[in-house]
């Protein structure tokens, strides 16, 4: 997926989880953005699908990133997987 397609979805993500009301497990978007990259390229994620999600699906992933989302090493921790990793 090219680089600038790529940060448009999860652009799109992550207005989709502020209109979810998820803005309370995240301070600012631009921090729940860097998020879901780091998490695609730690465990690849299947990101036009998570922005199709169901809403309880959609919210698992997005949410369990950001709960589960080592900052410093950049890794999904916690055997945390998404249901939309490659």
């Amino acid at each position: 997926m090219a680089d600038r397609n790529r940060i448009t979805i999860i652009s799109e993500i992550v207005d989709r989880a502020w209109d979810c009301g998820m803005n309370k497990y995240c301070k600012d978007k631009l921090s729940l953005m860097m998020d879901i990259d780091a998490a695609d390229r730690d465990c690849p994620l299947k990101l036009q699908e998570l922005l199709d999600a169901d809403f309880n699906n959609f919210c698992h992933d997005v949410v369990g990133i950001r709960e589960n989302l080592n900052r410093e090493t950049k890794k999904l921790e916690n055997c945390f997987l998404p249901r939309y990793a490659k």
